[in-house]
Formats: structure tokens, sequence, C-alpha cells
């Protein structure tokens, strides 16, 4: 294998600090010298800045509540020697009259430098997170980060923001200032509309200028709408939420239902967080104004948000004091996070290349027959890619490794289905094929385990033909015939072990296509 030891090794160790209006949040991670970073522990504590409201000043609890808070995510970064703590005060803080005097505290008391950023700041850095863990094509997107105090609005794309900006409807103010009945009245819902209807003109303006269909939204109000949407609809999002998608009328099936509950009714829905609760409603009528007014198709989840575009924030900020080499990076999140997890398990790279390229050469060559979908291609490529990378925690078991690594990864831009469907892939490179007395494969819907058995036969095809490690085939030529597979391979040495390892790999096609699998080697003129 590759020795990519030194690429494996962090160059440092941070915490990025989100103080929220109604939570602090925070997430330790290991910056690698490609410019990638890998969370290490994370940590939320639910402050509730805005008991009563946003006013003026925060209240003594708020501000001990926020204290203890910060001391215990302080002594997780000692745990774990976190060198920088990034911390950033948002809506509540910034506003407050004793902002200053609680900021002062924390420097004192916590020993944690807490800067309060701009509205406009914070919503660039989202835009940042979020463009880094979703899949952004060119049509322009509104993504949303419905906080406590603000939410954040930006409009963009993979390329560019014409618009960020920072808005004071978060759900404690909206919630303090509108909504006085449980459950909440018609009376309160029209006030609330009205009120982002005068508020949001900028945004609706722009938003229809350019086309905008999908609505991307981040933290913990937007996630919680998610998780609920997924467990009304069946929808897969146990390992995560990041990437999840619903239509428009998903969500109108729930608000219709949900925003007659009373607070007993809504204690009972078991993706809804206990202190979200009382202030949820307004985040409801919100997304409802917006899918309704832009005429809005499509909703999809980022779990990254302000932190996370505080990590990259720093990143880009400092690559040059911390000797980073971002030329390895790929702008597409899907790409990127595909390469650095390879990188981080140092990666067998030239036997990994060369078996995704002859998987790909069997993949076009049987689409047809065994009925794939364009899409499979790249989940056949990067399970392919990532075949071998168990050999990072062990070569016994490799390829239950390679499942557990895959899986566990936090990959960015993958829905979960297709995380599932790239780690089985990978787990059936080698040992037995697909049966469902396996746990993993057994738990996939019958779609995917069918995704699983046809691309995992090609997967171990592949495999075999670079048996040795060593590139040994220089040349693959596919006859797909009526009852025979005939593949003829150029190489450059004896292709014994490569023939070998082929057709003892090649059961599961048999078996899916009904022909008999073939090797021949080509012989170079010069050894005639």
């Amino acid at each position: 294998m590759t020795d990519n030891t030194t690429q494996s090794l962090p160059t440092k160790r941070i915490a990025a600090i989100d103080l929220g209006t109604n939570s602090f949040h925070a997430v330790l991670v290991d910056i690698y010298p490609d410019g990638s970073f890998r969370t290490v522990n994370k940590l939320k504590e639910m402050v509730v800045l805005a008991e009563k409201g946003l006013e003026n000043k925060l209240s003594r609890d708020a501000m001990d509540r926020g204290l203890e808070a910060l001391k215990r995510i302080k002594f997780l970064c000692d745990s774990h020697d976190v060198e920088n703590i990034l911390a950033y005060a948002t809506s509540a803080i910034r506003e407050a009259k004793n902002g200053g005097d609680f900021i002062e505290e924390v420097g004192h008391l916590v020993g944690v430098k807490v800067r309060a950023i701009s509205g406009k700041m914070e919503a660039e850095m989202i835009g940042l997170a979020i463009r880094h863990s979703i899949v952004l094509g060119d049509e322009k997107v509104l993504m949303v980060d419905i906080g406590g105090g603000s939410v954040e609005f930006i409009i963009g794309n993979n390329e560019e923001f014409i618009y960020y900006n920072s808005l004071k409807l978060g759900v404690a103010r909206m919630a303090a200032k509108f909504v006085d009945s449980d459950p909440i009245k018609k009376k309160d819902i029209t006030k609330l509309q009205k009120h982002f209807k005068n508020e949001l003109e900028a945004v609706a303006k722009l938003a229809k200028e350019h086309n905008v269909k999908t609505i991307i939204g981040s933290s913990g109000t937007m996630e919680n709408i998610g998780a609920m949407v997924a467990n009304r609809n069946s929808l897969t999002a146990k390992m995560s939420l990041n990437e999840l998608e619903f239509s428009a009328g998903d969500f109108n099936e729930l608000y219709e239902d949900f925003i007659k509950f009373d607070k007993k009714k809504r204690l009972k829905e078991k993706d809804l967080e206990e202190k979200r609760v009382d202030i949820i409603n307004p985040g409801m009528v919100l997304l409802k104004f917006l899918v309704d007014e832009f005429k809005i198709e499509n909703i999809k989840i980022s779990e990254a948000a302000l932190r996370e575009g505080m990590i990259i924030n720093f990143i880009n900020n400092k690559k040059e004091q911390l000797n980073l080499d971002l030329l390895a990076n790929f702008e597409d999140p899907r790409r990127r996070s595909i390469y650095e997890l390879l990188r981080k398990c140092n990666w067998a790279e030239a036997h990994s290349k060369q078996v995704a390229k002859f998987a790909l050469q069997f993949f076009d060559a049987f689409k047809e027959e065994l009925e794939l979908e364009e899409s499979h291609k790249e989940l056949l490529e990067y399970a392919s890619l990532m075949h071998d990378i168990g050999y990072y925690i062990s070569y016994r078991k490799h390829h239950k490794h390679a499942l557990y690594l895959i899986r566990n990864s936090d990959l960015l831009g993958f829905k979960e289905d297709e995380i599932n469907v790239m780690a089985n892939v990978a787990r059936y490179h080698r040992k037995s094929t697909p049966h469902k007395r396996h746990t993993r494969y057994k738990q996939l819907n019958k779609k995917n385990r069918k995704r699983v058995k046809k691309l995992s036969a090609l997967l171990r095809v592949a495999d075999g033909l670079d048996r040795s490690h060593y590139q040994n085939v220089q040349k693959l030529e596919i006859k797909n015939e009526k009852e025979v597979l005939n593949l003829f391979i150029t190489t450059q040495a004896d292709p014994e072990l490569e023939i070998w390892g082929t057709l003892r790999k090649g059961e599961l096609l048999e078996k899916l296509t009904g022909k008999k699998l073939k090797v021949f080697q080509i012989l170079e003129k010069d050894d005639v």
C-alpha cells in the first residue's frame, strides 16, 4: 500500500463555538495538510438566553446558564488539547445592552475570548458552510438558517452568493412578539405572515428574479422540521440529516397537522427537541410562508451551519501560516469528502484507482443488461476507490472495516441511502456475496439491496483484475456475448494471479447475467 502517513497527521486542532440565542454549539476538529477537517467531538448546550423573549438585557439567570455551558465546553476543549478556540456571539448577545458585560465575564471566568460578529458576517459564514456540505449546482437556491434571535438568508449557487443578510426574525423573538396562545391562533399566524411579508420584500424580489425553487435549511429549527417530516414519510435519516430532501407537499402535510397541536401534543413528537416546543411554531409559519410566497418545490437540510463556516473561514485565512496545500481539494463536496477520507485512511491509491477504472468499464458494458441507472456509476466509482480503506484498521476483515468507516465518516453531499449503498458495495468486494443474514445489507430496502448486488458484482471482478496490487493489467477489453463474457487482458508480466483472482470473484456476475466468465491474455507483438 502507498505510504501516506504524513498526509494522515493533522496540522492543528481547533474548536468553533457558536453562541446562539437558544443554544451554544461547539465542534472540535482536526485540520489536515490538505485543508480538510475532521470532527473530533461535539457538544451542544441549550441555554435559552431569550427565555422571556429578546429584551434589551440578558437576565442574570441566562448569563449564568451561558457561563456554566461555556465552562463545560472549555473543559472539553482542554481535555482534547485544543490549540485555538473560535467563539462567535450572535443575535441575543450582539443586541443586548449587557452583551459586552457577558463577553467580559466569559473571558475572565472561563478563559475564552468571545467575538460578537455582525449579522452579515454570520450569514456569509453560514453560506460557506452549506456550500461546503451540500451539493449545489448552477441553480440559485435560498439558504435559510432559523435561529432564536435572527434568521440568516443567503441566495446563491456553487459559484457565488448574490445576497446574504441576517434579519431579526428568530423563533424566540417572534414567539415573544406575536404568539400569545396555545395552540397558536389563526390571528397570530396572520400577524406573523404579515410581518414576514414586510421584512422579506428584498429577499422575495431576488428569489423570484432568479427562479428559486429550492430551500436549504440549517440549524436546529430546520433540522427538527426535517426530522419530523422524515419520520412521518419514512425517509432515511437515522445516521444523518445532511442532504435529507423532501417536497414542499411533504412539509405542507406536516404543517397542516402540527400547527393545530398544543404543547402537550407537541411534546409527543419524538423528533422535536423539548426545549423547542414553545418556540417552534414561528419557525413552522416562516417556512410555510417561504414555501407559499416563493413557490418553493423542494426543501433540503444541511447539518453544517455557522460552526463549520467559522472553521472554513479560519482555514481560508490561515492557510499560509498553517502551511496547508489546498490544491488537493475539489469544489464538489461529494468528491472532496471521499478524497479526504481516502487520504486520512492512507489509501492504496494506485490499486484503488486501477480497480475503479475497471469497475467503470464493466458498468458501461453492463448498464443496459443489469438495468443500471447513470447515478449508480458515481456510487460505484466511489465505492471502488474506498473498497480497501479498511486496511487502516486491520487487514483482517478489512472489507467489514471499510463498511464501518464509510458509514461513520460524515461524508458530505450524499443522502443516507447513497452512503449505505457505497458502504455495502465496498464491503462485498471480497469474501461472501450479499446475503440477508448480514445485518447492514438486510437493513436496506429492496431497491437498494438490488443495487448493492449488481454494483458489488462489478467491483469484485474489477478487484480481481488487480489481485497483485501492482497494476499488472495494462488494458482490458470486454466482449459481452450471448452466453459468454470474455475478458481480454494485456499485461506487463505473467497474468496467472489476475486471471485466478478474476475468475474467483466472478461468480456473482455470472449468476446475475447467466453467462460464463472467461479471461484471456493478449500477448504484445514483441512477446509473440
